[in-house]
């Protein structure tokens, strides 16, 4: 979802093909043989892969929305936090979502470990509309989805929490037209199949 966040932000196109994780296509393999998505095979060959750094080259390449130069704060401050989420809380994540059902008291004690990250969030939050100050950055980018993945695995314990900043910013995320614009659903990909066009609109707040 962040990759295709940037992208949308700066207001770049790209061929877009779904597939299924479980039925890779060869062509995918052949260009990033580690498997995960999303990649990005640019016009000259190159590839680039993990959907962080799809991001930050996409703003590279245009930011019109100067995702990458945070209010009061340094790129790297941003990416230090961007760091902390996938390398602490995502993993918390993960535990969190997947034994769910299956090993509840897992589940239970990944999603109270996790809280320590949403606290440092809504404490950053407060008196703010994002992360780094009243303007969407690069960090709110990254970070939003996988809240939202966090919300929305127990939705009624989690808006029954009192990070109330924390709240109010998924739930202007999830209201916006930037998360609409981005949700539309692709039919998986077969060769053959016509070119689907990512973003299909392009974005603004």
């Amino acid at each position: 979802m962040r990759a295709r966040l940037a992208i949308a932000s700066a207001g770049m196109h790209c061929a877009l093909r779904e597939i299924l994780l479980r039925n890779k296509p060869e062509h995918m393999l052949q260009i990033s043989p580690k498997g995960t998505v999303p990649v990005l095979e640019l016009t000259d060959g190159a590839v680039v892969d993990e959907s962080v750094n799809i991001a930050i080259w996409a703003l590279k390449e245009h930011d019109p929305e100067h995702l990458l130069n945070p209010i009061g704060a340094s790129e790297a401050e941003m990416l230090a936090l961007i760091s902390t989420m996938d390398n602490s809380f995502k993993p918390l994540l993960d535990r969190y979502k997947y034994r769910f059902h299956a090993e509840p008291d897992a589940a239970k004690s990944a999603r109270d470990d996790a809280t320590f990250f949403l606290r440092e969030l809504n404490e950053r939050l407060e008196g703010q509309n994002f992360l780094f100050g009243d303007r969407i950055s690069f960090a709110d980018l990254c970070i939003l989805p996988f809240v939202r993945q966090f919300a929305h695995v127990d939705k009624d314990w989690f808006w029954a929490q009192d990070f109330a900043s924390v709240i109010a910013w998924l739930d202007a995320f999830l209201d916006s037209d930037r998360f609409a614009a981005i949700m539309q659903k692709f039919a998986v990909w077969q060769p053959g199949d016509e070119l689907s066009v990512f973003p299909p609109a392009l974005i603004s707040d």
